[in-house]
């Protein structure tokens, strides 16, 4: 990895398996569609700067149809004591193409890339801090994940912790089955993980506030691999998709993502964005001007600083240059 620092972008591809709990497909169905046309754009932009991505995809999206899925389907399943939280019971019912709900041909299209890494968002998009579910139940669902992605020759070394529900006590799975790094929250009081029904509405606040006036820091830090077999990428900052109702402020979310980046490339240490392709679902054309920004920066910072890109398990799998 550079010594001026990094650049990571990690996604988390999920489809409605993400949104499911919370939304319906009249009422956001448009931007999951739009994922087929969104996500090959971002690679075309990606591979255009020479910008590496890792992709934590739900196992679920490797399947054809909901018959296939089926196949690779793990013995325990999550106990939710909200039944609402499992996506089970959403298989039985899917249509024969199921667009809201598989990508293979995606998979395919970021593989070919070569530049990229494809990661685990789990399998079923598995909640590690909800009540009802257990660790036996993530054992047998990272199975499942690791599963399906071999029979696509793809080895999953790095994980996206759905709705950033990191569980330390999961961990030792993890290893066990070849996971190298994971990415953090970032540390301040109102990003520290918790389960959905204990995400107040002033977190919430807090969160959207900083994504446009730095109230807690670049959060960008210095990676030493160390003895550790599982590494901890925390997350600088969430690119949130473009909101009209804040048109007047937008130039304030480029400009907090663009000033933590310089802040890395100038103390060698990494930026860590992130965001789902179906942000990008509604509003794409500002969505996709927000994104060509932050490129065009990191080719100055590339040029400027030497400032890299790299995904996940590139960074933790190379040693840090002295």
């Amino acid at each position: 990895m550079s010594k001026n620092g990094n650049l990571l972008i990690s996604l988390d591809f999920e489809l409605f398996w993400g949104v499911h709990d919370k939304r319906n497909i009249k009422e956001y169905g448009d931007a999951i569609l739009a994922v087929r046309q969104v996500l090959p754009k971002m690679i075309s932009d990606f591979d255009q700067y020479n910008v590496k991505c890792t992709f934590a995809t739900v196992g679920f999206l490797f399947s054809t149809n909901s018959e296939e899925l089926k196949k690779y389907l793990p013995r325990k399943k999550p106990g939710y004591s909200k039944e609402k939280l499992s996506p089970y019971p959403l298989i039985k019912n899917l249509s024969s193409t199921g667009e809201y709900y598989f990508a293979p041909k995606l998979i395919e299209l970021i593989k070919r890339s070569g530049n990229h890494e494809i990661a685990t968002h789990t399998f079923s998009h598995f909640y590690c801090l909800e009540d009802g579910q257990q660790k036996e139940d993530f054992n047998d669902d990272i199975a499942a994940a690791v599963s399906i992605a071999a029979k696509k020759n793809i080895a999953l070394n790095s994980i996206v912790f759905p709705r950033n529900q990191v569980n330390e006590d999961y961990f030792s799975i993890l290893k066990k089955n070849g996971i190298k790094a994971y990415r953090g929250t970032e540390k301040s009081w109102f990003y520290v993980p918790d389960k959905g029904e204990n995400e107040s509405l002033i977190k919430r606040l807090f969160r959207l506030v900083d994504s446009y006036i730095n109230i807690s820091g670049h959060h960008t830090f210095k990676f030493n691999r160390g003895n550790s077999t599982l590494y901890n990428l925390p997350s600088s900052r969430f690119l949130r998709p473009f909101n009209p109702k804040l048109r007047w402020i937008e130039s304030l979310r480029i400009k907090r993502i663009l000033k933590g980046m310089n802040y890395a490339a100038k103390n060698n240490e990494i930026f860590h964005l992130w965001w789902h392709p179906h942000n990008f679902g509604r509003n794409q054309k500002e969505n996709f001007i927000a994104l060509r920004k932050i490129l065009n920066h990191y080719a100055f910072l590339n040029k400027t600083y030497g400032f890299k890109s790299t995904t996940m398990e590139g960074l933790a799998s190379t040693q840090f240059e002295k």
